[in-house]
């Protein structure tokens, strides 16, 4: 008897904006650890990325994906799990641009592993939001 068994992860969807924060919040801990000075560009003038400032951005980007993966699941064909991931693909891209923005190489470096860690927990904790778990096929009963 084949049953039909949707995955789901066990963490529910609203808990990702809040991974995303942590995860930013650990990758800038280890990258100033290691001296690093997380710097970015902005026009003219340099802006230091502090730890509240990856962690507001990480949680404003996962609330954000939470919302597109919640349309994609209401709008696409079978949850729309390939359209949200094509969307984090290009969303990740062009978060990167700002990421080069960095002062140094290693401040570079420092912003890119944020921005790809960051985009990973998202895009990997929402994938399957949009799915319905539904219950084992019960065979009929003959009456």
């Amino acid at each position: 008897m084949a049953q039909n068994l949707v995955t789901r992860s066990p963490w529910p969807a609203w808990t990702v904006p809040f991974a995303a924060a942590a995860a930013a919040v650990v990758v800038w801990l280890i990258g100033t650890a290691l001296g690093v000075d997380p710097e970015a560009r902005t026009g003219a003038a340099t802006q230091p990325v502090t730890v509240v400032a990856a962690a507001v951005a990480a949680l404003v980007a996962g609330l954000a994906g939470w919302g597109v993966r919640a349309v994609l699941a209401r709008l696409a064909k079978g949850g729309g799990e390939v359209a949200w991931l094509v969307l984090c693909g290009v969303a990740l891209l062009v978060s990167l641009l700002g990421a080069a923005s960095g002062t140094t190489p290693a401040s570079v470096a420092l912003l890119v592993a944020e921005h790809v860690v960051v985009g990973a927990v998202i895009a990997v904790g929402l994938r399957r939001a949009g799915r319905r778990a539904t219950a084992p096929a019960v065979p009929a009963v003959p009456a």
